[in-house]
């Protein structure tokens, strides 16, 4: 009954680690899926992602702003020490002038003394010390030389490689996730295994305590059955402090409850390749081509720094009494402004540019070469994990027979204790290598996926 029970166990083990094949892009683990989106929405980097992109929106509308006229309302009072007025020689020159023009206007003779009783009008102030000023100033660009043309173009490319940044980050997090949740599952896996070489240690000190009582057994075959205890025990705290700070790792990446995650029960299910689906350009990439263009486009705007620029300009004064004799209540104007040498700093800044994007594009051909070489090992890693299931699995049936055969002989006493718990180590040994080769699937079929740019989360 013992042997039988324990065969139970050890093909329960066997096959835990062999689920249904499930697809990453089509049937996923609904708990995996909530962590996911749980780590998605905590994700700091990708806000931060997120409000970049906002600020090239801005930088859009800023771009289109440069359009619309710009108008201002002003205000101002100005205290002068004194009057501005015209010196004595000239305000006697304007009353005798005033004098002739109003006698011409009576009638009177030119060389007539001219009446005390007929006012004359009080010379006005060139300005009045006292000023107060309100008006409104229109500046209206109708023509940048095509600078904010580029600006919006660099702003549109900006956003998009933000974007496409943004869904890279979203990637390298997701991944994060999901081994972390393969190695919870690795965990639970190998508790199971230990679990199973607990049970057959209680049956082996029952077995050797009774062969004591009887005389067929010496007391230190229950020492070495207990060191063996003692060891394997230490082996499940290794993995208990494991699975603890899997957990705690879980915790940081979701900001999903400790109580809940403890009580998760993953497996690891293989996940079966699709070779006919063609891989996709990676979001890295394409967030270094929208860079790449956007600098580009940037590098256009600063050397249109040197073409023409045509503005109106709008004034008007709502108070004249306070307006100088020179002021004019208002004003249009049309303008245009050509920066003809501006000390070499929008030339040497374009070039700067210029380069930032020769840099991308090095980037860009450095990332294919690393997803292309990424790829290749992925492939080659989850082919090299199915070889190593069925060795493992051949490991197993061999390890399993070979404790089968040494039990035997130990209870017929022709085998020792000693070699009783090698064999059982070495069952153990094969069984986590097994579950070891399954998370070695996982992590590279995930791989291989993000690889093609088909991590469809």
């Amino acid at each position: 009954m013992k042997e039988d029970s324990l065969k139970f166990i050890l093909l329960f083990i066997l096959f835990a680690g062999l689920p249904p094949y499930t697809s990453i892009a089509q049937e996923t683990d609904p708990v995996l899926d909530n962590l996911i989106k749980k780590g998605l929405e905590k994700s700091h980097s990708i806000n931060i992602n997120q409000l970049d992109a906002e600020k090239a929106q801005v930088d859009q509308k800023l771009a289109k702003s440069v359009f619309l006229p710009k108008i201002s309302l002003n205000g101002s009072y100005t205290r002068l020490n004194d009057d501005i007025s015209f010196d004595d020689d000239t305000q006697n020159l304007l009353r005798a002038t005033q004098k002739l023009l109003i006698k011409e206007a009576v009638g009177i003779p030119f060389n007539a003394v001219f009446p005390e009783n007929i006012p004359l009008q009080k010379v006005n102030n060139l300005q009045d010390k006292n000023i107060l000023k309100s008006s409104v100033d229109v500046d209206w660009v109708l023509f940048s030389g095509f600078e904010a043309a580029n600006a919006l173009k660099a702003a549109k490319y900006k956003e998009a490689s933000f974007h496409y940044a943004g869904l890279a980050e979203k990637d390298r997090i997701i991944l994060n996730i999901i081994e972390t949740y393969d190695r919870l599952a690795l965990v639970n896996a190998s508790e199971m295994v230990l679990s199973a070489s607990e049970d057959y240690l209680q049956d082996q000190e029952h077995f050797v305590k009774k062969a004591i009582e009887n005389g067929l057994a010496t007391p230190i075959s229950r020492k070495k059955i207990e060191l063996a205890q003692q060891q394997l025990a230490a082996r499940q705290l290794e993995f208990s402090q494991n699975k603890s700070l899997l957990i705690e790792v879980l915790h940081q990446l979701t900001g999903e409850a400790k109580k809940v995650l403890r009580s998760l029960d993953p497996g690891l299910s293989t996940i079966p390749l699709a070779d006919e689906i063609a891989p996709e350009k990676r979001n890295e990439v394409m967030a270094l081509e929208e860079a790449e263009k956007a600098t580009t486009y940037k590098a256009k705007m600063e050397k249109s720094h040197f073409i023409p620029k045509v503005a109106i300009k709008g004034h008007y004064e709502f108070l004249e009494d306070d307006l100088s004799l020179l002021d004019p209540q208002w004003y249009a104007a049309i303008g245009v402004k050509w920066n003809l040498f501006d000390g070499g700093q929008s030339r040497l800044n374009s070039q700067k540019t210029e380069l930032e994007a020769r840099k991308y594009r090095e980037q860009i051909e450095e990332a294919e070469e690393m997803i292309a070489l990424s790829l290749v090992k992925a492939e080659h890693a989850y082919e090299a994990s199915f070889q190593n299931s069925r060795i493992a699995q051949k490991e197993i049936e061999l390890a399993k027979a070979t404790l089968d055969l040494v039990n035997k002989q130990h209870k017929n006493d022709l085998a020792s204790i000693t070699e009783v718990l090698d064999a059982l180590r070495d069952l153990e040994r094969a069984k986590f290598q097994l579950q070891e080769s399954y998370f070695s699937q996982r992590r590279a079929a995930t791989t291989l996926f993000h690889s093609k740019g088909l991590l469809n989360y």
